[in-house]
């Protein structure tokens, strides 16, 4: 992976997504999830004070060993417990119909094959159990799309993968989930980087 993926990416990471003005829009994907819950791409920990209290635990899959010396201090602060389950959301260790709930922020556009990650999240979930989501992603205005795919080569090699041209709700609906709840919207910042998902998809 290299130094500046392996030491320095986590760090702007949690500086960037997990800063106090993003905790409102991590709060409200949450929202509603209860019991034990699969988070995919667990970071440094910033979905934790968001959860309601009706979780009781997460099982976190996180491959980024700086990331999660990062989260240990929310653990620590934290009344829910938190086990790290995986390092590869591509492949979980987990039993099929295991996890209430599910819940991804800013991660499925880094995975190499969403669509893989999103057929793991839906075997693990019990039946009629929700993913809930927070993503950025393809926005709809054919200028905002056009600068995304510019800078889509920059923003992969600059952020250890990540796509700007990703259509969440499409790659959702491919996956076999059925989405009940659907934002889209810009949030404040530039534009191909600022057109955030918040959806609630049900595993059938």
């Amino acid at each position: 992976m290299g130094f500046y993926n392996d030491r320095i990416l986590p760090r702007m990471i949690d500086m960037a997504c997990g800063s106090k003005a993003m905790e409102a829009d991590r709060t409200r994907a949450a929202d509603g999830l209860s019991g034990v819950v699969l988070e995919i791409g667990f970071a440094g920990g910033s979905n934790l004070p968001c959860y309601p209290t009706a979780v009781t635990k997460v099982l976190a899959v996180e491959p980024s060993l700086v990331a999660r010396r990062i989260a240990e201090s929310r653990i620590a602060a934290s009344s829910i417990a938190v086990e790290v389950v995986g390092l590869d959301g591509h492949s979980i260790e987990l039993a099929d119909n295991s996890c209430d709930g599910a819940l991804s922020t800013f991660t499925l556009c880094t995975v190499s094959n969403p669509l893989v990650v999103l057929s793991e999240i839906r075997r693990i979930l019990k039946p009629g159990a929700d993913l809930h989501v927070l993503e950025h992603g393809l926005a709809p205005d054919p200028t905002t799309q056009r600068w995304q795919h510019r800078l889509n080569g920059i923003e992969r090699y600059a952020c250890g993968g990540c796509e700007l041209i990703r259509d969440v709700p499409r790659l959702l609906a491919t996956a076999g989930f059925e989405i009940i709840e659907l934002d889209q919207r810009f949030a404040s910042g530039p534009r191909p980087w600022s057109y955030f998902t918040s959806a609630i998809a049900r595993s059938l």
